[in-house]
């Protein structure tokens, strides 16, 4: 019967030589490997709103509250493609419309939308909550919506 003696200089050498291989190997290759996602073109414009409340107390005790959009402005190119994704995070839900456009929606807690949009003309557009469009509906709800 004949038995293997593996020394330990052996298993030594061997671990020494599959790194050196291993990092000649990743040290040459000459493709980049991906470790993310890939992100969107830079031409790309997603613009990220929420849906927002704040609340307080009044002195003799009444509660308060006014809805919002997060942020309450934001500034899109002319001409471009852009995506807005709201997400519902305060109220049951928030029917809307951006005005001067065909633009409107319903974003409810907890959910988000996705609208494409395309402004030819610059100027302000407001995107305006129908649940919410004045003080004694806790608003007015309005965002701006900055094209230039």
């Amino acid at each position: 019967m004949n038995f293997i003696v593996i020394k330990r200089s052996w298993i030594v050498t061997a671990f020494v030589a599959a790194v050196v291989i291993i990092g000649g190997w990743i040290w040459l290759k000459p493709e980049i490997i991906p470790t993310i996602a890939p992100q969107a073109a830079k031409n790309d414009v997603v613009i990220h709103i929420t849906t927002g409340e704040l609340k307080s107390k009044m002195d003799d005790g009444k509660e308060i509250e006014s809805y919002f959009w997060n942020p309450g402005t934001v500034y899109v190119p002319q001409g471009k493609d852009v995506t807005f994704n709201i997400y519902g995070v305060n109220g049951k839900e928030h029917s809307f419309y951006i005005e001067g456009t065909d633009i409107k929606g319903t974003v409810k807690k907890g959910e988000e939308i996705s609208l494409k949009a395309n402004f030819k003309d610059e100027g302000m557009y407001r995107i305006i909550c129908l649940n919410h469009s004045d003080k004694n509906s806790n608003g007015p709800m309005i965002g701006y919506i900055v094209v230039d």
